[in-house]
């Protein structure tokens, strides 16, 4: 996808279509609202509109990805091992899908 094209797709859908296009991902409406993604029983995260993503990853990950700066504790659930990543525009893009793309990886191997 080129930039001009993704630019004029909203970020919710830039992110949807890549994320749910990765072979095995299911894409369901989130119990709280959103767009959820899933991988069999498991969910590999969920984003808010263009606004918001969450995504769950172990303790020690998670804590990796804070570290870094590539997202917050989560909005809700701070202690959890979740995270989440505002996005404050299409520049944003790139970072959620990656860390989408950071957990599929991780249950990909595990099957």
């Amino acid at each position: 996808m080129t930039e001009q094209t993704t630019r004029q797709m909203s970020i919710h859908d830039t992110i949807r279509d890549t994320v749910g296009g990765w072979a095995g991902v299911e894409v369901l409406v989130h119990s709280r609202g959103g767009t959820e993604f899933r991988m069999g029983k498991v969910e590999i995260g969920h984003i808010h509109g263009d606004r918001l993503a969450d995504l769950p990853f172990p303790k020690k990950i998670r804590n990796e990805i804070i570290e870094a700066g590539r997202a917050l504790p989560h909005h809700v659930l701070p202690d959890s091992g979740w995270v989440s990543k505002p996005i404050s525009g299409h520049d944003d893009v790139d970072d959620v899908i990656a860390l989408f793309r950071m957990n599929y990886e991780r249950y990909v191997k595990r099957v």
